[in-house]
């Protein structure tokens, strides 16, 4: 009678272990696994909602610009979609991504993922391809044949910073016709300051050119049209006379075919050139979406309303308040008179209206 007594006993305890490491098993997140050279994570069916994906090629000492810009997507994430952020990187870089993502992650679960990949240019002509301008900046040229099960994308460089949620550059998407396939802004609104109408010796899209930094991409559609034999044809014929590489590659590109290109307006790539003369990007009502400190300007006193941007940003801990921990140590840093009395600095209030009023929206929910 005792024994049997401990042998359902014992039956009793294998069925509840049974019965706790099947919940571990399909209920908590799974941990990011890696699998060839990749991050593979939480599985996206958890959120119920497809990914954004948002890609970025990082080389040299861009790692931690890189991360600021990530940083940024999820802090203003307040639509709640699921970020897919995908990295190419250098060998050895791989890491230190690995290592913050997956803190982060643990902070703002289900909200996004990454996936770490290998740099990869044409054989044959790998080396001139990765030298193209700055180093790698060319691979996001080779998107649509390096990510295949992706439809859409977008594009940014490392010195870019969201200041608005993920969603609202999203919506171009739907605004694009049957022809459209990527979304760009102007290069400039001033002819006067114009690169492209003053100094280009190719061609280049419409009166001023496009800037490539914050690209949106239709894959499927790019790949239909063959993107990347046009690409290679197009190097191959101007290689001597761009200066700016693959933005020179891709305004050549829509020189020929405008009529696959959406323009966005300027407050969705607002750079130095736009404030640093004269205001030139009329961002009155709509404030600045996606900032873009090129040239170094995050990390020169230039222009100090983006190295002030950049700093509070960098130093923002993900998951604190931002209204406080973020908002406020800007509104402060811009408040010193040599940012307020700066070109760029006098119209900070302009630039900051849709993060300020994205952000105060959020805490007065909470």
């Amino acid at each position: 009678m005792v024994n049997k007594k401990q042998h359902l006993h014992m039956c009793l305890l294998c069925l509840i272990a049974l019965a706790i490491l099947s919940y571990f098993v399909h209920q908590r997140p799974s941990l990011a696994t890696e699998t060839k050279g990749k991050v593979v994570g939480y599985n996206a069916v958890q959120t119920g909602k497809p990914p954004l994906y948002i890609v970025v090629v990082c080389c040299g000492q861009r790692v931690q610009e890189t991360l600021v810009m990530i940083k940024s997507a999820i802090l203003f994430n307040y639509d709640e979609e699921y970020l897919k952020f995908v990295i190419f990187t250098e060998d050895g870089k791989g890491d230190e991504f690995r290592e913050k993502l997956t803190d982060w992650r643990e902070i703002k679960p289900f909200t996004f993922d990454f996936e770490i990949l290998p740099l990869k240019f044409p054989s044959g002509n790998e080396v001139e391809w990765r030298n193209l301008f700055k180093p790698c900046a060319a691979q996001r040229l080779f998107l649509p044949s390096l990510l295949t099960h992706v439809d859409s994308l977008l594009y940014v460089d490392t010195d870019i910073l969201f200041l608005s949620p993920i969603s609202d550059i999203w919506r171009f998407f739907k605004k694009f016709n049957e022809t459209q396939m990527s979304a760009l802004t102007p290069e400039h609104e001033n002819e006067n300051i114009g690169w492209y109408n003053r100094f280009a010796r190719h061609p280049f899209y419409g009166r001023l050119g496009v800037n490539s930094g914050v690209m949106l991409m239709n894959l499927t559609r790019m790949r239909e049209m063959k993107w990347e034999q046009h690409i290679v044809s197009i190097h191959k014929e101007y290689k001597l006379r761009i200066i700016w590489g693959d933005q020179d590659i891709i305004n050549i590109l829509f020189y020929y075919h405008p009529d696959k290109l959406y323009i966005m307006p300027c407050e969705y790539n607002y750079r130095p050139d736009h404030c640093m003369y004269m205001s030139i990007c009329n961002m009155t009502h709509a404030g600045v979406k996606v900032i873009h400190g090129n040239r170094g300007y995050f990390h020169s006193d230039r222009q100090p309303l983006f190295k002030s941007i950049y700093e509070a940003m960098e130093n923002y801990q993900l998951g604190s308040n931002a209204n406080t921990d973020f908002l406020m140590p800007l509104h402060a840093a811009l408040s010193i008179p040599s940012v307020n009395n700066s070109s760029c600095g006098k119209v900070s209030n302009e630039v900051l209206k849709v993060a300020n009023a994205v952000i105060s929206k959020r805490y007065r929910e909470v």
